[in-house]
């Protein structure tokens, strides 16, 4: 179904989010825009290694977009995290990354607007974009938190709407959307799959989606107990990727 959406309308961008090389390869072949790249989907994802980001540089032409994210959990960091997401966005620019992706939160729900303006600064240094995170879906008013993102200046933000997953939360990500205008790309995410995206682009407007797009393979063992973020079994890691765009 997505295939034949993006057949007769190029304007969709997508974005598959990978945790290997292999998989950031799959997307790429499979007619991927722009990966986001990060380790530890099974706690929501954290920034992977230095050494996975420069290789994914050098052998992908799309590109490649590092989660900033020190830990799973919440979205409150303490000075030291908050230092080491500084390094890390350096590190990112340094191996020609051509965005981050971040999110920070205040304890009352609101963007830690200052924190993250100083992140963002850095990576303007490199000419870096800027997506926020689905921390956004933790915030305490969506609407109200969204125009403190734009306030900032962020090229686009991963949502859900708020809900478990962008088709439930499909009529806040279209008020969202409709709210954002062009002054920020409101990009679903969370439970898109090759057979729900068309479905969502049309009830939500969006001119972006991102998903994972992940499809099973057959297992390399006869023993297998893997199971992916969404508590569910899969046979392998690897990204199996098909857009046809």
């Amino acid at each position: 179904m997505i295939a034949e959406f993006v057949a007769t309308n190029n304007k969709i961008k997508i974005e598959v989010c990978v945790e290997s090389i292999d998989a950031a390869l799959d997307a790429q072949q499979g007619g991927a825009d722009r990966i986001e790249l990060c380790q530890n989907l099974a706690v929501g994802g954290t920034t992977p290694s230095f050494g996975i980001i420069e290789a994914v540089r050098r052998l992908l032409n799309i590109d490649v977009f590092v989660l900033v994210r020190p830990r799973g959990g919440d979205f409150l960091y303490n000075d030291t995290e908050f230092a080491l997401m500084q390094s890390d966005i350096h590190c990112c620019g340094k191996l020609g990354c051509h965005g981050v992706v971040i999110g920070m939160l205040n304890a009352d729900g609101s963007i830690d607007v200052r924190r993250c303006a100083i992140l963002m600064a850095i990576a303007r240094q490199y000419n870096m974009q800027v997506t926020f995170h689905r921390a956004f879906d933790s915030c305490r008013n969506l609407p109200e938190c969204l125009e403190s993102i734009i306030e900032l200046g962020c090229e686009r933000v991963l949502t859900s709407g708020g809900y478990p997953s962008a088709p439930e939360g499909a009529a806040m990500l279209r008020q969202l959307v409709s709210q954002a205008g062009t002054r920020i790309i409101v990009m679903p995410g969370a439970g898109i799959t090759a057979e729900n995206a068309a479905e969502l682009i049309k009830n939500t407007d969006a001119k972006e989606i991102h998903g994972s797009f992940r499809a099973g393979l057959p297992p390399s063992t006869t023993f297998n107990r893997h199971c992916d973020c969404e508590g569910r079994s899969r046979k392998q890691s690897s990204t199996n990727t098909q857009i046809n765009k």
